[in-house]
């Protein structure tokens, strides 16, 4: 069966949402066991539903009492939502507000303008600084208030076409859409393709000129949406897809917008509006990060050992929390703990604790045998490093084995040396490779029958409280979708075919195969646990060994791969978003569609007009640190995966062939914890069943540029607040995400003044010993390393594949 283009089903007034008694008593007993047991066998494996529910639902089940039955059935299926978590953030009733305004439209493109092009021109500078949703989320409401000071509540009839500047006070719903709009055209910073571009066009040489510019970034991003849309019936509609993050959004346009007082009884005593919360919180971490930030930089790593160590080589490498395994998890700065793996406060906690176990395993046990018994040379680098290295315990010049032109010489790459990677970095690519079989196992194991079932039934499957809601708005049919995905394919040929690319047609093919076949289930397990696993290294893996030599369509080949899938999930959660908040789907498909079209162009002008007005730009010493830094690690990434390829690294009897087993391990891992949980005593079953291989293997799937001390780090906070949400579980209902989202605002407030105020103006430092000699040790300098070769020789084989 394929995609059914249908209509929607017949608009429900469903506002708010409540069952009486009298209707409840109708359901007969057998109607609602049978329910009860669908629902049963659909949630037993899921970790996000607590075991008590589920008890509850079983016991039920078990004694045939439909009286308790029924109650079950108000409370987790029809009256709200199953997840706590959800009904404490989320409103399980719709109000009538206008989303779809003039209002909403001109605020989301001036703020959608205006952060595409900042962050597009500072993304060329290193330090780099990134304006993130959640400050256009909070920007947004004063300018909504003040928009509402100017303009009248009056309706104007020009030519016939009847509009209204301002349709009542600004609401939550045309708020949304503004952040929506932002989110699809730079949630992720920036523009992907860029950097394919600055690549191409200041290293490699090659200027394909505008057309071909704005055809790769909007295609780039809108094939991703198509996706989202046709996958929505598996990733939005189902209320298992939680989406946590969206959670945080939630409850801050909540708080935003009502500043009512907290229900003591519900909140473990406490009184203060969740408005009222959030200033206070956000005020202190934006107060806090200028010690971090500028005054005591040391906060960040704070790895005191190291500090009075700070030249012992065994000490660095144990507790270093740069290029060590950070032993002592110990930081003061947020940014730390979330500047990878995002908010801990976010992610259920069996998702966290799946993370770190994989951490502690694989880059704390494993990477410690490895490292230490001089694996893979270890004893000639650091423990980690996003950088390769060369066979003298340099950094890897690409430039030593590259022709005038720019193109790979292989006699030179024999003259030079073979690529090695720190012990961290190789096993990084190996839980890489893990990642991608368990999660395409995991996913059919655990959610194969109900996506089978989602996908046959469409509307008709049984709908939660929001989905019943949303049925009251006109649906973006699935051909809109379909038809913009279509597009977007013929577009992309184009763009491979009708320049000179090195990219052939049927290479694009199998390029476009990746997104579509592992959306779906990264997507189910980003959208349980916030955690999403990436496909770049598959995306280099692949077109290295596909076409080698060719590094531009490498870097194409990685950008539809990996980029569609990771675009696709971003819209995903941005629709989730307009479902909990009881947006039309229609305005959402055409806001972030709009948004997505016109910041590419955005982007595209500014890199454009930053290329060719900024002296000396992307020149290791331009005067003002716009360096390209992103542009120039994509470049090096296209040296190596795209003409060194994989199969000098990883196939036959090259250094690091051994990873390949992790393929296997991947795929058999899942089954295992998949057979323990329907055997297991029901003592260890909420255990087992929270066990998630595919974030066991990728979850920590920023390492590097992340390390082991970060993600110990985050999961550190997440246990705090894990404990907070055992103890004090109506303030943690109340206030954890508000919390969440209050110290990202504060941060990227402090970031952004701190950036603009004092690094652009080349202030100094305060000179003390926590902003200098703190730094002073062999971890931060990169110099914990056992061993170092004399001046002329070199280390490893002497031959090599």
């Amino acid at each position: 069966m394929v995609f059914s283009f249908r209509k929607r089903a017949a608009a429900e007034e469903v506002t708010p949402v409540s069952i009486s008694s009298s209707e409840g008593a109708e359901a007969t007993g057998t109607e609602v066991l049978n329910t009860l047991k669908k629902f049963e066998e659909q949630h037993k494996l899921d970790p996000n539903l607590p075991i008590e529910e589920l008890n509850d639902v079983d016991a039920a089940i078990a004694t045939g009492d439909a009286e308790k039955g029924i109650e079950i059935e108000t409370v987790l299926v029809e009256e709200n939502s199953p997840y706590p978590e959800v009904r404490a953030a989320v409103r399980n009733y719709d109000v009538e507000l206008p989303a779809n305004t003039i209002r909403a439209w001109v605020i989301g493109f001036i703020l959608c303008t205006i952060g595409s092009a900042v962050n597009m021109l500072f993304s060329l500078r290193n330090p780099t600084i990134q304006i993130t949703t959640y400050v256009i989320q909070l920007v947004a409401y004063p300018i909504g208030l003040g928009w509402d000071m100017i303009f009248p509540d009056r309706q104007f009839n020009v030519f016939g076409v009847k509009f209204n500047f301002k349709p009542g006070r600004f609401n939550f719903k045309e708020h949304v859409i503004i952040v929506v709009m932002s989110n699809a055209a730079y949630g992720g910073g920036f523009l992907y393709a860029t950097d394919v571009l600055i690549a191409q066009q200041v290293f490699y040489k090659q200027n394909f000129g505008w057309g071909f510019q704005l055809l790769f970034g909007i295609t780039t991003l809108c094939t991703g949406y198509g996706l989202a849309g046709l996958g929505r019936r598996f990733l939005v509609w189902p209320a298992a897809m939680i989406w946590p993050s969206d959670l945080v959004n939630a409850s801050l346009f909540y708080a935003l917008h009502d500043h009512s007082p907290s229900d003591p009884g519900a909140t473990n005593g406490w009184r203060i509006s969740r408005y009222r919360y959030f200033l206070y919180v956000m005020l202190g971490a934006f107060i806090w990060y200028w010690f971090p930030g500028w005054i005591f930089q040391g906060l960040s790593y704070f790895t005191f050992i190291c500090w009075a160590a700070p030249k012992n080589v065994v000490v660095n490498k144990l507790f270093g929390g740069l290029h060590g395994y950070g032993l002592l998890p110990t930081t003061l700065d947020w940014t730390v703990v979330s500047g990878y793996a995002l908010s801990p406060l976010i992610p259920p906690f069996h998702a966290v604790a799946s993370t770190v176990a994989g951490v502690i395993i694989f880059f704390l046990f494993v990477s410690m045998g490895l490292h230490f018994s001089g694996t893979w040379y270890a004893d000639y680098m650091v423990v980690q490093s996003s950088s390769a290295f060369d066979n003298t315990g340099a950094v890897y010049d690409v430039s030593k084995i590259l022709t005038e032109d720019l193109v790979f010489d292989e006699q030179k790459y024999r003259e030079y040396s073979p690529l090695y990677l720190s012990t961290q970095f190789a096993i990084a690519y190996g839980l890489s490779f893990a990642a991608v079989a368990a999660v395409i196992v995991h996913v059919a194991l655990y959610h194969g029958k109900q996506i089978v079932s989602q996908f046959k039934l469409a509307r008709k499957q049984e709908d939660d409280v929001h989905m019943k809601i949303m049925k009251k708005y006109r649906d973006a049919d699935d051909w809109w979708y379909l038809a913009l995905f279509a597009v977007m394919i013929g577009l992309s040929f184009a763009v491979c075919c009708a320049w000179p690319t090195g990219f052939p047609a049927w290479a694009y093919v199998v390029c476009i195969i990746i997104p579509l076949v592992w959306t779906i289930p990264i997507g189910i397990v980003q959208a349980i646990t916030n955690i999403q696993l990436g496909l770049n290294v598959l995306t280099e893996f692949i077109i290295g060994y596909m076409l080698p030599g060719h590094p531009l369509a490498m870097m194409m080949f990685k950008n539809y791969g990996y980029i569609c899938m990771s675009q696709a999930l971003y819209f995903s959660q941005d629709l989730k978003l307009g479902h909990y908040m009881k947006v039309p789907p229609r305005a959402m498909f055409w806001s972030q569609l709009a948004a997505s079209v016109w910041s590419a162009m955005v982007q595209i002008a500014v890199m454009n007009w930053a290329l060719g007005t900024i002296p000396n730009v992307c020149a290791d010493d331009q005067a003002d640190n716009y360096t390209c830094p992103n542009g120039r690690v994509f470049f090096t990434a296209s040296v190596i995966w795209g003409a060194i390829g994989p199969a000098r690294m990883f196939s036959g009897d090259a250094m690091y062939s051994s990873l390949q087993w992790f393929w296997l391990v991947g795929g058999v891992a899942p089954i295992v914890t998949w057979f323990l949980a329907r055997r297991v005593p029901k003592r260890w079953f909420g255990f087992v069943r929270s066990i998630n291989m595919p974030l066991v293997f990728g979850g920590s799937s920023m390492i590097p540029p992340a390390t082991s001390y970060t993600y110990l780090c985050w999961g550190s906070v997440a246990l705090l607040f894990y404990y907070i949400k055992r103890r004090w579980n109506g303030w943690w209902l109340q206030y954890n995400y508000i919390t969440s989202a209050a110290l990202d605002c504060g941060l990227a407030i402090s970031t952004i003044i701190i950036f603009f105020t004092l690094f652009l103006t080349n202030a100094k430092l305060p000179k003390w010993y926590g902003n200098y000699d703190v730094f002073d040790t062999l971890d931060q300098t990169g110099l914990a390393i056992k061993s170092f070769v004399a001046e002329g020789e070199t280390f490893g084989p002497t031959s090599w594949p």
